[in-house]
């Protein structure tokens, strides 16, 4: 049955306004929660049913989105841990294990910011959560021998980039149910709590494997503890989320967003912004073993703390804040001043690490991570800017211009493929500091090469949508 015939044989779905009107607007809901006259832009739509509607969705898709998230940091936790429990592994092979789901992440998010226009939305919710039971199963039979092969671990690390995929669709979602005038703050609360994901799993899992461990590792918890969890969000996502029969395959509108220049640039910008969060946020808990071991965790109640957890929370929280600044102050704007500041701070590690100790160290990357989080909010608030400034160029400028939801359609489109490409940026860095690290025994020589790419990002920015010259000057792209 097609989604046109189930809406059309579907009931109507009332849900009550906060304030009382005389004839309020219903939702038609089909068979398989399918919503048939889905439109936020209607103030009076979104008064009476769009807004509650919209919040039940985003709800459980931070849910979801927050266990892919998990599951895609839980190798760069792991990874530390596995020479202590007897596995015989090199450098190299580490930080192998440590970026490989970064790389099969940001591959699966181009397939992925497709298959809610597929599927819809809910279905595939509950499927992309589903699937996450698989590299957590996987990782707790390889890490309880020691005698697993290395191409087994990158194997199964390279599944953890399920976890990386869920972030496209989740994001194409929750962009159909907004309205354009807060979408930047919808988008920047449901990315803020997948990668709260990040944070959660570096507090959590080094507790969970060393708890009462007496001198030995409960490394399979780190994947068995998730299970549960997974398990509770899909079903909860079944129940409670809806698809929309407006969020269509648009292959026309999918090939326009990447003819378009502007969703290029925008893609590398986000691969200095959400890849430097991802990238760093993998690759912390190295770093800090590397050259502060005696900080590297601390002991509590039986179970070993780690401080790592820090960055990738603090990068998370300032998420929204970057697209609700960019709500009002323009995305580029927002982007240009985060890429300075994060090309100061890593300029400040670079000339005072490891000599300026510990809590220096961890202030600056906690800052680092917090400027990140802000140019991510920011940066990807600016696709649905972008592609609207464009439509109304091209419409000024007497070209056939498609119609408004097709321009959305392509927005839509352009948020899985910058979010894919930018989470590249989870691979390249901790390669980098890798490299850094076997050609110069010491990670300066990658924070230096971070400096130069921060500040040429913050250039093009400028120069592509804050010159008084760019087409997009005062736009509030």
């Amino acid at each position: 049955m097609t989604h046109d015939v189930e809406v059309a044989v579907g009931h109507t779905e009332q849900l009550m306004p906060t304030t009382s009107t005389a004839n309020p607007m219903r939702l038609e809901v089909g068979p398989g929660r399918w919503i048939g006259n889905w439109d936020a832009e209607d103030p009076r739509f979104w008064k009476d049913v769009g807004r509650r509607t919209a919040r039940v969705n985003l709800k459980y898709s931070i849910l979801c989105e927050f266990l892919g998230f998990v599951v895609w940091q839980l190798w760069s936790i792991v990874a530390i841990y596995l020479p202590a429990a007897g596995f015989d592994l090199e450098t190299t092979e580490l930080f192998w294990l440590i970026s490989m789901p970064s790389l099969v992440g940001a591959t699966l998010r181009i397939p992925y910011s497709f298959m809610v226009a597929r599927f819809g939305g809910r279905n595939w919710t509950v499927v992309s959560a589903l699937l996450l039971l698989v590299p957590v199963g996987g990782m707790a039979w390889a890490v309880a021998d020691p005698t697993t092969p290395f191409w087994i671990l990158l194997t199964l690390a390279g599944l953890a980039g399920f976890g990386g995929g869920n972030f496209a669709s989740s994001m194409a979602n929750i962009t159909y149910f907004y309205p354009a005038r807060e979408k930047g703050w919808a988008l920047g609360l449901n990315a803020a709590g997948g990668n709260l994901g990040a944070a959660v799993a570096q507090l959590a899992v080094p507790v969970a494997v060393t708890v009462f461990a007496a001198g030995t590792l409960h490394l399979p918890l780190a994947g068995l503890m998730w299970m549960p969890f997974i398990v509770l969000a899909a079903f909860l996502a079944l129940r409670n989320m809806h698809n929309l029969s407006q969020a269509r395959s648009d292959l026309s509108g999918s090939l326009a967003a990447v003819r378009e220049p502007q969703m290029w640039v925008i893609a590398v910008l986000y691969i200095g912004t959400f890849g430097s969060f991802i990238g760093f946020s993998a690759v912390f808990p190295k770093l800090i073993k590397d050259s502060f071991p005696a900080f590297s965790s601390f002991a509590v109640l039986g179970a070993a703390l780690s401080l790592a957890f820090l960055g990738p929370l603090v990068g998370s929280l300032t998420r929204p804040l970057g697209g609700r600044l960019a709500d009002k102050h323009g995305g580029a704007r927002i982007t240009i001043a985060a890429f300075a500041v994060m090309a100061v701070l890593t300029a400040a590690l670079a000339l005072t690490s490891p000599a300026g100790g510990f809590w220096w160290f961890l202030a600056l990357f906690i800052l680092l991570f917090g400027a990140s989080g802000v140019g991510n909010g920011s940066t990807y608030r600016m696709i649905p800017a972008v592609f609207t400034r464009r439509a109304h160029l091209s419409a000024r400028a007497g070209r056939r211009e498609a119609t408004a939801i097709s321009t959305e359609r392509q927005a839509a489109a352009a948020l899985g493929l910058v979010s894919a490409i930018g989470a590249y940026g989870g691979f390249l860095i901790p390669q980098a500091l890798g490299a850094s690290v076997g050609a110069t025994g010491g990670y300066t020589a990658a924070f230096w090469s971070f400096v130069g790419i921060y500040a040429l990002l913050s250039a093009v920015a400028w120069f592509n949508y804050q010159r008084a010259s760019s087409p997009f000057a005062g736009s509030g792209a």
